[in-house]
């Protein structure tokens, strides 16, 4: 596409925004956390007050700012939704148009290390046929595609219809290439099973059912089945801590997301506690965050989420999820006709699985039937934000998927 139908509009917080961020910091009350030195009862309250600290004084929103704003930036209305997404022209004989989807508690700019080599790989060694259009947009009720209040029923299956118009109708591709992860390998996924003649292929994260949000328990990730006795204790352990992962925020989302929300959206320190703790958690960070998300890193997803007042419509999703159950746009097998790619990574591999196990280990699962999978890989190290944590390794899983279905090629 030569001429891009749209007029780039950049990113620019209102500097009152910025002013009553600054006094709500400064106005923060603290709560007592004495024996929480170890994280076991979660954030703990040393390391929040630092970040809190130098969010007041020494993060430079306005330098974070320049450095997205060196992206295009666009603002649409898609079925009555806001939608705002980033782009970074391909630079290629025949670049593919792309479009990534984060999730939660993801931005946009968690995608940020892995754009510029996705649009023009042969500035970073690579073949200039592999160069995609990329398009990056903030997740409805996140970040700048906000605010949704015409829209508070959205989800992943309609966001995935959402993506479809944008890139079909809004922006007149006729075929375009898909990846995600975490909440947004289900809209991937979503686009593979409902639109797969649509695309040439989808990329994700991860590999669950679409189904994994249906049902009267869906917000308690062990499915309510007990822990099997007779395990070996480490992975009983093993058991336990994947619980602790992701149980908590799975509960509280499906289950009472407004509730939170109140605390959340009026307390910035508030809202940096709980998704600090799924960057600590999640993360493969071994036991230090900022060997993954520098102190700045941090903020400015934070940032994202705090001058849009999104936290509160961004965690509603997962109500939704629940609330409005997927159902199937067809019968046929697989489920996700689409040729898809799956990266897996060593933090999130399952109880006892090594990963040199892990791909079998999916193989053998009720998960793998639902894929038509053509490209697996496990990589050794990488946790939950894998473009982030690994974008070498996912940049090339990705190019590996998607090469054999790229317009002319053969296979």
């Amino acid at each position: 596409m030569s001429d891009f139908p749209l007029q780039a509009t950049p990113i620019h917080v209102p500097d009152a925004v910025l002013e009553d961020l600054r006094q709500r910091l400064a106005l923060t009350r603290w709560t007592e956390d004495a024996g929480n030195e170890d994280w076991y009862y979660g954030v703990r309250r040393e390391y929040l007050q630092e970040l809190v600290e130098y969010w007041r004084t020494d993060y430079d929103w306005r330098k974070a700012e320049a450095a997205i704003n060196a992206y295009e930036h666009y603002r649409v209305e898609v079925g009555g939704v806001p939608v705002h997404f980033l782009r970074k022209a391909g630079v290629g004989p025949n670049p593919v148009p792309l479009i990534l989807t984060h999730g939660w508690p993801w931005t946009f700019w968690h995608w940020a290390k892995v754009i510029d080599p996705l649009a023009d790989p042969a500035a970073y060694g690579g073949d200039p046929a592999d160069a995609f259009d990329v398009i990056v947009p903030s997740f409805p009720g996140f970040g700048f595609s906000t605010p949704v209040s015409g829209r508070p029923d959205l989800n992943f299956w309609k966001v995935a219809d959402l993506w479809h118009e944008l890139m079909t109708e809004t922006l007149g591709y006729p075929k375009y290439a898909a990846a995600g992860c975490d909440v947004g390998a289900l809209v991937t996924g979503q686009l593979g099973h409902k639109y797969a003649d649509e695309l040439y292929a989808i990329h994700i994260g991860s590999g669950l059912k679409l189904d994994f949000f249906n049902g009267d328990r869906a917000w308690d990730f062990s499915g309510g089945r007990p822990i099997p006795a007779g395990l070996p204790p480490e992975i009983h352990a093993q058991i336990l801590q994947l619980d602790k992962r992701f149980a908590t925020h799975l509960a509280v989302h499906v289950l009472d997301s407004s509730t939170l929300a109140h605390g959340l959206s009026d307390s910035p320190a508030g809202m940096l506690a709980w998704i600090l703790q799924r960057w600590r958690s999640w993360s493969d960070n071994g036991g230090d965050l900022e060997t993954v998300f520098s102190k700045d890193d941090l903020l400015t997803h934070a940032m994202i989420y705090w001058v849009n007042n999104a936290i509160g419509t961004s965690i509603r999703t997962y109500a939704n999820n629940n609330r409005y159950p997927w159902t199937p746009a067809h019968d046929r097998q697989p489920v996700i006709e689409a040729p898809t790619g799956i990266t897996f990574v060593a933090h999130e591999n399952p109880p006892g699985i090594t990963t040199e196990q892990r791909v079998q280990n999916f193989l053998e699962s009720d998960r793998a039937p639902w894929y038509n999978h053509v490209n697996l890989t496990a990589h050794p190290k990488g946790g939950h934000f894998i473009p982030w944590e690994v974008p070498a390794e996912w940049t090339a899983d990705l190019r590996n998927t998607f090469r054999p279905y790229r317009p002319g090629a053969s296979r």
